[in-house]
Formats: structure tokens, sequence, C-alpha cells
């Protein structure tokens, strides 16, 4: 099975490093044109070459989200595909209910869901007229059960995000548009996940992986390909899903 994405366009958020650094250049390696976007410009050089364009702008600002929907659809004539991967924690770590304040819980709904709801605003007038196209977001086990990071907005967000998912899905089929999400396992890819990584300390780290019926970690083309996948002509008839690519548990 070959999946090749010659002559269509792909946003991906969250593409200054780690899993959205990987999606980006899948798809760039696939024959798409990507508009890779992240906060940190810097991140984004290191990220892009070959079929890629950047975009340096915070989720959470909804004007730059349209206005990069509008970029890519001026470059190209037409999005066809939106990766959601943008979000995370933010630097927060787990601490007790009754100490959390409203700014950071407000915080990690932002980044983890208002930018994915914003740019189904955004992209899905153009996907609509042209009867096609793929939204797939980055959602977690968190999404699926609890939260490791033990961080009650994040594991509320990222429920959020499964459910904005299942419901996209059912409105968007009539007009060709699939939504489907990837719930990545543990895999170290940015700052933050190391952190975590290190504070379970050698016996956390061992029992982690006796967890794991692949008895490794993920890496981020783990989760790049099952997302190429389901952003595929393959994946027509998918939609409405969360993909666990976790190892196995």
């Amino acid at each position: 099975m070959k999946i090749g994405f010659e002559g269509r366009t792909a946003i991906v958020t969250g593409a200054g490093h780690g899993i959205g650094r990987a999606i980006a250049r899948a798809f760039a390696d696939a024959g798409a044109r990507v508009l890779a976007c992240d906060l940190d410009a810097g991140e984004l050089a290191e990220t892009s070459g070959g079929r890629m364009e950047t975009a340096a702008f915070d989720i959470g600002d909804r004007k730059a989200i349209f206005a990069a929907v509008e970029r890519a659809v001026a470059a190209t004539g037409r999005v066809d595909i939106v990766v959601n991967n943008a979000g995370g924690v933010r630097g927060q770590v787990g601490k007790p209910v009754e100490t959390v304040t409203e700014a950071e819980w407000h915080a990690l709904f932002e980044v983890n869901v208002h930018g994915a709801f914003g740019f189904a605003q955004a992209a899905v007038p153009h996907m609509k007229a042209a009867k096609s196209g793929r939204i797939v977001s980055i959602a977690s086990g968190a999404g699926l059960g609890v939260s490791l990071t033990g961080i009650q907005a994040y594991a509320s967000a990222k429920h959020a995000l499964v459910g904005l998912t299942g419901q996209l899905g059912h409105e968007l089929g009539p007009f060709g548009i699939t939504v489907n999400a990837v719930a990545p396992g543990f895999v170290r890819s940015n700052p933050a996940t190391e952190r975590q990584w290190e504070s379970y300390g050698p016996e956390g780290q061992k029992a982690l992986l006796e967890r794991i019926a692949m008895r490794r970690l993920g890496r981020p083309e783990d989760i790049a390909n099952a997302v190429l996948f389901l952003a595929s002509d393959q994946a027509g008839w998918i939609t409405g899903q969360v993909l666990q690519v976790d190892g196995g548990k």
C-alpha cells in the first residue's frame, strides 16, 4: 500500500519539534505542500525544508489561525489536510485541584481544544467546496482515561478534543470530510515529556515499559505514520475515530 499526497496541501500545527516536526516532514516527503505552524520561529526553521513553508504564531490567536488557512489556500488554491498537533501542558505540573488557577485551566483548553476548533472553522468551508478533506487531531491516552501528568485541565481538554473529533466526524461526513484523532502513548518528544520521564526514576521507568506490550516507548515517527494513514485515501471510510498508538496496553 503506497500512501502519497502529491498535489495536496497540509497544515500541521505544533510543527516546531517532536511529533509535529515528524508529521510535517512525513507529509512533505510524501509529496504534499506543507504549511508548518508553531509558536517558536526558531524551531520552525529547523523543521522547514523542501516542499514546506512556515508560519509562526500563537495557536490561541484566532485571527492568525484564519490567516494561516487563507495563506495556504492563496498559495495552492486548496487545503486538503489539517493536523491539530499543537497542545501539551505549557509548563504546568500536577497539583491539588483547589490550587489550580483559572488562568492555568483556560490556558490548556486554549492550546489543546480552542485551536483545533478554530482551524476546523477556518478550513471546513474550503473542504466543503472541494467535497473532500481530512482533519486529524493529536489527542492522548489522557483523553480516554486519566492523565499520567496529574494535570486536571490537560486531561479534561484532551477529553474535549476526543468529543470534538466524534461530533465533527458525524457532522462533516456528508461532505466527504473525515475527522479522526490519534492518541499517542508515551513519546519522549519535547522538554515536558523529558521532565516527566526523568521524574519516574529508574524503577518507575522500568514499570512503565513493562506495561507496554512492545516493551518500548513510542517515537515521533510512530505517530506520524498513523496520521498519514488517517489522512490518506485508504482511510476514506474511517471517521469520528480515535486510533490508539501506544505500543499496546
